[in-house]
């Protein structure tokens, strides 16, 4: 079975971590780009999937049909919940996953490190424009656009090329006007977990009632996201939502 790389249009950039002077990438594929290859290669009737909870966790389990070997071959993965919505998030994530064990989309893990320097906020929105690969299936050349077209990455025979800062920015605030969670998002000082811990201490809990807080959201804190951080700070600040 010959499984083909991910095409430009079918790749997706999503933010990986935003400072206050740029931001980096991740490069990810969604759900309805995985059926479009299986299909391709398999045929419409060539393959199955199918979900099961193991130990509390779903998982999914996509089976193909082998001509070669006149049998079903069977990838197994798990899920994590999405930011949105909970078991919908999973049900996703655990397919994309399975396919990747099949080998779709398995070229973007051989990604560059992407940093676009600029001053933005997190609902800026980049395309991949154009994508090449080697003949080890890696990736040698990536174009990245903002939503107005202009290149903000370049990556071309292996190596970035500099190109200009991007002209998709947010406007940037005066000092003394910068709210307190843009302020907070400057994490070089501080980890996030530790800026929740103050803003709740002004407000009189203590770090035992903000761990139980962060227990009841849902969240990890020995792996504290940025989700995890907006969601909380906002929260204090707001007086919402305090565990009593």
């Amino acid at each position: 079975m010959n499984i083909r790389t991910l095409k430009a249009n079918e790749i997706e950039c999503r933010i990986g971590s935003l400072k206050n002077n740029g931001l980096s990438l991740l490069l990810y594929k969604d759900a309805r780009a995985d059926m479009k290859i299986l299909d391709e290669v398999f045929g419409f009737d060539g393959w199955e999937r199918s979900h099961e909870v193991i130990d509390g966790k779903l998982f999914c389990t996509v089976k193909v049909w082998s001509e070669k070997r006149s049998c079903w071959i069977s990838k197994q993965d798990v899920g994590t919940e999405s930011n949105a919505e909970k078991e919908k998030g999973q049900v996703s994530d655990s397919f994309k996953r399975a396919c990747v064990n099949l080998g779709i989309g398995r070229e973007l893990y051989t990604a560059p490190f992407i940093w676009i320097n600029g001053n933005f906020d997190k609902y800026v929105k980049f395309d991949v424009k154009e994508i090449a690969y080697n003949e080890d299936r890696e990736i040698k050349d990536l174009v990245i656009v903002d939503s107005e077209g202009n290149i903000v990455y370049e990556f071309k025979n292996g190596e970035q090329v500099k190109t200009k800062k991007s002209k998709y920015t947010k406007d940037k605030f005066v000092k003394d006007e910068k709210s307190n969670l843009e302020k907070a998002y400057d994490l070089d000082e501080k980890s996030s977990l530790e800026k929740v811990y103050d803003l709740a201490e002004k407000k009189g809990y203590s770090h035992e009632k903000v761990n139980r807080h962060i227990l009841s959201k849902g969240f990890d804190i020995n792996n504290f996201t940025n989700e995890a951080f907006e969601v909380m700070y906002k929260g204090y600040a707001n007086l919402k939502d305090i565990v009593s």
